[in-house]
């Protein structure tokens, strides 16, 4: 009798319930504090080289605006990693909250490595401590990405006019590209392109096909985080000196959307480093003056960085408190 297979789809696991402890014991252990420390170190390394750059600048911006932004850049994490949920979940892998913010954000800080293969690649392999499918986590990251840089370009590319003359020049090409997207995340198209990457990998179809109300969904968050990133962008310049109301906001939201959305566009750059920042210092450069720009662009990047490392600090926590609730203490 052949082995018996896990089922792909995990719908009947209580969604209350404690999470098992992830398999593998302790052969497991020292890849994994390898690779989490490679992911550090380069996280490091980004930090670095961008602290020169801000500490001169954070004295312009008070205390409480750069909370505030950082509060924002934390709810804009939070709803990406809804959307990459509502993914995972309508492709049929079913997974808890807290085992799937430990997969989404563990495996989001290998977009600090170069490439955009290993925050796939992690969540694959994280997956599997709570029985989702590969492909089910690997399609999902698919599909997460392409909506997230879709509504980025639907959000950035309507505002590029409002930008200047220099924005117009240097991204107009983005509307050549915003439509292809748009075809690219339907429903039939992109399930017939899971289905045959699949075949070609030859491997079984996905335990579910991506549905209209799921596409929806994950939307839905994507667009909910470039509203809170748009923000915070908004509070950085004003706290800069930028004069401006509802325009202003406008016009950050859709910098900040446009410029974070072409960072994924180069595959050997970490995380987009570099490229965000050129990307909204062209885009913004003119709206908000080019050093006020500046410094938004280096000091967003470094709360992300450090809204990517408190989220992946408290899903860890969490889901050890979940998996070894504390018990009585021994007198």
């Amino acid at each position: 009798m052949s082995a018996v297979t896990l089922p792909d789809r995990l719908a009947a696991q209580p969604a209350g319930d404690a999470l098992p402890p992830p398999p593998g014991g302790r052969r497991r252990v020292a890849p994994r504090l390898a690779v989490a420390g490679g992911f550090l170190a380069v996280v490091a390394v980004v930090l670095a080289g961008q602290w020169q750059q801000a500490r001169p600048l954070l004295g312009r911006l008070s205390v409480p605006v750069v909370l505030a932004a950082w509060a924002l850049i934390l709810a804009g994490i939070y709803a990406t990693f809804r959307s990459w949920w509502a993914a995972l979940g309508d492709l049929g892998g079913r997974l808890h909250h807290t085992g799937a913010m430990r997969v989404f954000y563990l495996g989001q800080l290998g977009k600090y490595l170069p490439g955009t293969i290993w925050p796939a690649v992690t969540q694959m392999r994280l997956g599997r401590d709570y029985r989702v499918p590969p492909r089910a986590s690997g399609a999902a990251v698919v599909v997460f990405m392409l909506m997230l840089v879709g509504t980025g370009l639907a959000v950035g590319v309507p505002v590029i006019p409002l930008l200047g003359r220099d924005a117009v020049q240097g991204y107009r090409w983005l509307v050549l590209v915003l439509p292809l997207l748009v075809l690219a995340v339907s429903p039939p198209v992109l399930n017939r392109a899971l289905g045959l990457a699949l075949r070609l990998a030859r491997q079984p179809p996905l335990p579910a096909p991506l549905s209209a109300g799921g596409t929806l969904r994950v939307a839905g968050w994507a667009l909910g985080s470039w509203l809170c990133y748009g923000v915070q962008a908004y509070l950085l310049a004003r706290g800069l000196g930028a004069e401006g109301g509802v325009l202003l906001w406008l016009q950050c939201t859709g910098a900040f959307a446009a410029a974070f959305a072409s960072g994924p566009l180069l595959l050997v750059v970490p995380a987009g480093a570099g490229v965000r920042e050129a990307a909204l210092l062209l885009l913004l450069g003119s709206t908000v003056t080019a050093p006020r720009a500046a410094v938004v662009a280096v000091v967003s990047r470094l709360l992300f960085v450090a809204g990517d490392l408190a989220w992946s600090g408290a899903a860890v926590v969490a889901e050890r408190r979940l998996v070894r609730p504390p018990g009585p203490r021994s007198l």
